[in-house]
């Protein structure tokens, strides 16, 4: 049986919004948001916080300490390497990519993704994939160990590896890959973590629902009531791969 392992990235050095991933998020930390709710995703077997080796980030490792949660600490810049090593520490056949700036991430996508995955023998799936359907902040990212540990060997591109899957899926000659898509497009809407805006606009989120067990259709309902919420992030550009 293959072993499917969830790592969640998290480092306290943001550029746009340090600290942001320990930042208060109605009474817990933000990265205690997106545990929880990773936690309830049923395909998976284990979950691991993937952190850096800098003394800054200390803190995420104590708190993983505290709640019992696995992690790993690796390379501060190479994800790429943070990623295997941490998958191959935990004896990961098929990896979940998660990033700890999305509160709101849902865990009922993450099965579909995983099930997507297995289903079409891919070596990477997504529900990130052009053309995009679901917010900014859902995203889920599977792949094989084999194919992360093609990227680590053959990836010269430092950019790219800050962000793990750019050389899977910009190589569809050389891996095979799924795209998961919704019927209604809601790429316009931005719930991931990278400025006092975003935060502003999750803790809206969150303090309306009063828990981390929302779903995110349950989201979307509440933003259509609440239209003027989108607009407090709006403007906000989504950082580019290198």
């Amino acid at each position: 049986m293959s072993r499917t392992v969830a790592i969640l990235q998290a480092r306290m050095g943001s550029r746009r919004l340090p600290g942001k991933v320990l930042r208060d998020l109605c009474g817990e930390p933000m990265l205690a948001r997106v545990a929880a709710r990773v936690l309830r995703a049923s395909t998976l077997d284990a979950v691991v916080v993937a952190t850096t080796t800098l003394p800054e980030d200390d803190p995420v490792e104590a708190l993983c300490r505290e709640r019992g949660w696995r992690v790993y600490r690796g390379s501060p810049d190479d994800l790429t390497d943070r990623y295997l090593q941490a998958a191959r520490v935990h004896r990961a056949d098929i990896v979940v990519r998660v990033t700890c700036d999305c509160p709101m991430i849902e865990p009922d996508l993450i099965d579909q993704t995983v099930r997507l995955f297995k289903e079409r023998g891919a070596d990477y799936a997504s529900n990130g994939l052009p053309p995009r359907t679901f917010p900014r902040g859902l995203d889920t990212e599977v792949f094989s160990l084999a194919a992360l540990d093609r990227a680590w060997r053959e990836d010269k591109n430092p950019a790219w590896r800050e962000h793990v899957t750019p050389y899977l899926y910009r190589h569809p000659e050389l891996f095979k890959l799924a795209g998961l898509a919704h019927d209604k497009d809601s790429s316009a809407m931005r719930w991931t973590v990278d400025t006092p805006e975003d935060m502003l606009f999750v803790t809206r989120v969150y303090a309306a629902f009063g828990h981390d067990r929302f779903t995110w259709t349950e989201a979307l309902a509440l933003l259509e009531k609440h239209p003027d919420w989108i607009e407090i992030n709006r403007a906000i550009a989504q950082k580019e791969v290198g």
